[in-house]
């Protein structure tokens, strides 16, 4: 505990005591340390270099731990004491809390949005949603893997299959990250259907059952056995996007949804395919990005001149031109249409500086000469 509970002033100085030992420097104390700096207390440093010394200075001030800190001639305490003096929040290591699922999620959705832009040329594709499905269910299954057996301990409190056949609390998240990752992939849809439906139903059935029926205050294991997540909303949000993907991609392999995933029964891409489930190669998702951003550019509100209404349309005309010409210069493999490329794009870019020119010259979106 602190021998003070006043509040620091600016100027004064603060004494802090640390271990810092040529095999070992107390992580808290450089916390602790660094917190006063960015206070703005002039901190004196002592350093406890060996074992002997740190015992006598606990001994001394009859204290546990270390580092301690001194301020006014009064000592406050240990890291999470001087936090409190300062007015900072001190984490409680038995709350419960949502962060690791909000990071997972969010990492997870931003990972999709990148790879749907490196592929595709866009974040926004549908190919994007069920990628974050699948990533999520491949990076919620690495954290259960990481000590499976505290994850199964967990899940044993709520899971009604593993109940009743304890097997299946080790076997659940290897079938969570095989299953998220043939969605990834796309691979092996016969496959990763029946195992995403299968635990995603169980799964969600024991939570709601456990969380809505007998209102069970549990902690979540979804994202491993360590965590103080929860049971309840997150844990069942898990298990329903696991069945809404599977349902999705067993649709989609019936041909009743226009799915983009690449089905095992359906052949390869190549550099120049669309697979029959849809999927757009990168540059065809490029080519048309741009056809859409120029029809849109073009579509423009006429002023009844002839000369300026041209101009006018033929930039965003020009402009698309050089939008197709950069996508072949990045995705094709011949060098005569990548030089054809490039020669479009010199000369649609001094074109449309000659027609902004003489428009700037007659007032813009004026009609008339």
């Amino acid at each position: 505990m602190s021998d003070t509970v006043s509040q620091p002033t600016i100027g004064k100085k603060a004494v802090i005591h640390r271990m810092v030992m040529p095999d070992h420097t107390c992580p808290y104390g450089l916390k602790a340390k660094d917190l006063l700096k960015r206070a703005g207390y002039d901190v004196e440093d002592h350093h406890l270099t060996t074992r002997a010394e740190t015992d006598a200075f606990k001994a001394q001030h009859s204290v546990a731990t270390t580092p301690q800190t001194f301020i006014a001639g009064k000592r406050v305490g240990g890291y999470d004491d001087l936090r409190r003096f300062l007015g900072k929040r001190v984490a409680d290591p038995k709350a419960t809390s949502y962060r690791p699922v909000v990071a997972l999620f969010a990492t997870t959705a931003l990972l999709a949005l990148a790879v749907s832009y490196a592929a595709y040329g866009s974040p926004f594709t549908l190919r994007a949603a069920e990628w974050f499905i699948g990533f999520s269910m491949v990076v919620l299954a690495l954290l259960k893997l990481q000590n499976v057996e505290t994850f199964s301990t967990m899940f044993l409190n709520y899971d009604l299959l593993a109940k009743r056949w304890v097997p299946y609390s080790y076997i659940y998240p290897f079938a969570e990250a095989f299953a998220g990752l043939l969605m990834v992939a796309g691979a092996l849809t016969w496959l990763s259907v029946p195992v995403a439906l299968f635990i995603g139903t169980v799964g969600a059935v024991s939570v709601f059952k456990a969380v809505y029926i007998d209102k069970r205050e549990l902690k979540c294991a979804c994202v491993g056995g360590s965590s103080n997540v929860p049971l309840g909303f997150v844990s069942l949000t898990e298990n329903l996007m696991m069945v809404a993907m599977a349902v999705w991609m067993a649709l989609a392999a019936f041909g009743l949804v226009a799915g983009s995933m690449n089905m095992a029964t359906q052949p390869s891409h190549t550099a120049h395919a669309v697979s029959d489930a849809g999927t757009e190669t990168p540059s065809t998702a490029a080519y048309r990005t741009a056809h859409d951003d120029m029809m849109e550019a073009m579509d423009l509100s006429y002023t009844g001149d002839a000369d300026t209404d041209f101009m006018r349309g033929m930039i965003p005309h020009h402009e698309g031109a050089i939008a197709m010409a950069k996508v072949v210069q990045r995705y094709g493999q011949d060098p005569q249409i990548r030089g054809l490329a490039d020669s479009i794009i010199a000369a649609q870019e001094a074109e449309i500086k000659e027609m902004k020119e003489w428009l700037a010259e007659r007032g813009g979106h004026q009609g008339g000469h």
